[in-house]
């Protein structure tokens, strides 16, 4: 492989002419904004197949554009991740489609939390949202962290040069680059041009996806076929791992239970998606923008087949030096360093266009998911205990004022994603596991609302940041964790006895003085300790044997079915008395 041609201006012409292009059509198709409903919904009349492509480029993303080839082209990698997809996202898109979607429509709602809040209460509703903005905070910094390193890698003479005259490191200059955009597609047309936008996207991801696949068979000396009978022989193309070991990410079994629980929390619970099925005209047209959504595996499929690809690549042309010091500390830098040096002047911008419109595409949709979060559940009902209403347009002008605060927060963790990398194989494995912190508890939340538990939503409030905690401390083995300044065990306990705390303060003294008897107050109270100690000794022992002999984590798809367990029955462990109001 040669040293690296320079970014030239024809691919400049060809990221600027395409992002004014999706800018203009996306302005163009997305309808006027008058109300938060049209901000939001989109009027709540979007073709299902828009949906469906906006549910696809979203759910891509550049995570998966950028780091699966890495995945599968790095020595041991293979295709066991599609099982995820191939198993979990089948059955997790079936279940949203048949349960959770026609739950939705019983009434005209903005997010799942609305849902959740009118069967459980406006606790259980700001608890839910403020899950989904954690989690939805941390997942999308991993993906746009990704991009930004791609960013580094193709534009880094033009990245020293910024940092050169204005002091700036060249990842935040790359965060701040992706998050311009992504606020500008935003605040242009709200989820409408997000919508549109996301299927222009979807577009120029596949053109990438075309053009990295051509000019690698181009390249190969046996071609893409000989490249594929070659990984077949050295095992590059297994798919399968029945492997029952719980600190495995891609087996069998991480699919078919963990990936469909998992999933079923990130499309159905997760504001990020769920928030394209309520701008469908009808429950009929959101089941099928989910379930046909499922086609994004072919992409995620084609994605793969470039890791093939650029395994063989490998093997004909050995690295340069500049790409040998590029992935030596960072695997991920593997397909951007072929970008970079193997791709012919024009297409090097085609194929980063195609890589920062995967990064907008999910970065777009998560601050109008946010902002519309932060709306419904916190400055309305603050307003309206201070006798106040907001109008339209007022409503309206504070949600794109939140679109702004929520891309500041985004793109500053985006930059902190940074320390705590090097603890994943992948920053595809990064951005799923991060994500998974809060998923659930928020399934948890569903299913008790679903199956009528009103007086738990009460314990979800507690039973939530349980669940989290329980997540963190399972993690807490990882190296980043001690970079927090406090031991994670101590960690665990502080945040424990606060939560203990603000319980007696908040729930149990308040339910005696109404006349609860005190041996059921005390029991939830013994519950809680129980649970919050439960915390602190997966901090201390949560760690498992691994096969090098050391000492391994649960594998990150585990997250949500440990994380749901928890929330779910401890919160009707922690429910309202009945007597209680």
């Amino acid at each position: 492989m040669g040293e690296p041609t320079r970014f030239g201006g024809l691919d400049w012409a060809v990221v600027f002419g395409l992002l004014v292009l999706t800018t203009l059509v996306g302005e163009r198709l997305a309808p006027s904004q008058r109300s938060v409903r049209d901000f939001f919904l989109g009027g709540r009349n979007l073709p299902w197949y828009a949906v469906a492509a906006s549910i696809v480029a979203t759910e891509i993303s550049a995570v998966t554009f950028i780091s699966l080839p890495s995945v599968v082209a790095r020595p041991g990698g293979n295709l066991t991740y599609l099982q995820l997809g191939l198993i979990g996202s089948l059955c997790a898109k079936a279940i949203i489609g048949l349960v959770l979607v026609p739950a939705y429509y019983e009434r005209e709602i903005y997010s799942p939390y609305d849902y959740m809040g009118a069967r459980l209460g406006s606790g259980a509703r700001l608890t839910a949202s403020g899950l989904f903005a954690l989690g939805g905070v941390l997942g999308q910094a991993a993906r746009v962290y990704l991009t930004a390193v791609v960013l580094e890698v193709i534009l880094a003479g033009e990245l020293a040069w910024v940092e050169a005259h204005t002091g700036l490191p060249p990842l935040v200059t790359a965060v701040t680059a992706i998050g311009v955009v992504a606020v500008a597609w935003t605040l242009i047309g709200g989820i409408a041009t997000v919508v549109w936008t996301d299927g222009i996207l979807f577009l120029l991801f596949l053109v990438g996806i075309g053009i990295s696949l051509a000019v690698l068979s181009g390249r190969l000396e046996a071609g893409l076929g000989g490249a594929v009978e070659a990984a077949w022989e050295t095992g590059k193309l297994r798919l399968l791992d029945f492997d029952p070991s719980p600190v495995k990410n891609y087996t069998i079994w991480t699919a078919a239970i963990a990936s469909t629980w998992g999933m079923v929390g990130f499309y159905g619970t997760d504001q990020l998606i769920a928030q394209r099925l309520f701008c469908c005209a009808s429950a009929t047209d959101a089941r099928r923008a989910v379930i046909s959504s499922y086609a994004a595996m072919i992409v995620t499929c084609l994605v793969a087949a470039v890791g093939v690809g650029l395994w063989a690549f490998g093997v004909d042309h050995p690295q340069s030096a500049t790409a040998l010091a590029l992935t030596s500390d960072q695997p991920d830098r593997a397909f951007p360093a072929f970008i970079v040096e193997a791709l012919p002047p024009g297409a090097k911008g085609l194929v980063l266009a195609g890589a920062f419109a995967a990064a907008i595409s999910s970065l777009d949709s998560i601050l109008a998911a946010l902002s519309q979060t932060i709306l419904s559940a916190v400055v309305v009902p603050v307003l309206r205990r201070r006798g106040r209403e907001l109008d339209s347009a007022a409503a309206l002008r504070v949600s794109r004022r939140l679109v702004f605060v929520c891309a500041m927060l985004l793109c500053s963790v985006a930059v902190w994603i940074d320390r705590v990398a090097k603890d994943y194989a992948s920053i595809l494995d990064l951005a799923l596991a991060v994500a998974s912190y809060t998923g659930g508890a928020l399934v948890a939340g569903f299913f008790l609302a679903l199956t009528g538990r009103s007086r738990a939503g009460a314990g979800l409030v507690w039973s939530a940041p349980v669940s989290v905690l329980a997540v963190f401390a399972v993690t807490s083995h990882q190296s980043w964790a001690r970079e927090l300044g406090v031991e994670p065990p101590l960690a665990c306990l502080g945040a424990g006895a606060a939560l203990l705390a603000l319980f007696v303060r908040y729930r149990a003294l308040p339910e005696l003085r109404s006349g609860v008897p005190p041996v059921p107050v005390a029991a939830r109270v013994v519950i809680l300790a129980l649970a919050a100690a439960g915390v602190v000794a997966l901090s201390l022992w949560g760690s498992f044997p691994a096969p090098d002999g050391g000492r391994a984590v649960l594998a990150w798809p585990w997250y949500v079915p440990l994380g749901s367990a928890i929330a779910f029955t401890l919160a009707i462990a922690l429910a309202r008395p009945a007597s209680s109001r």
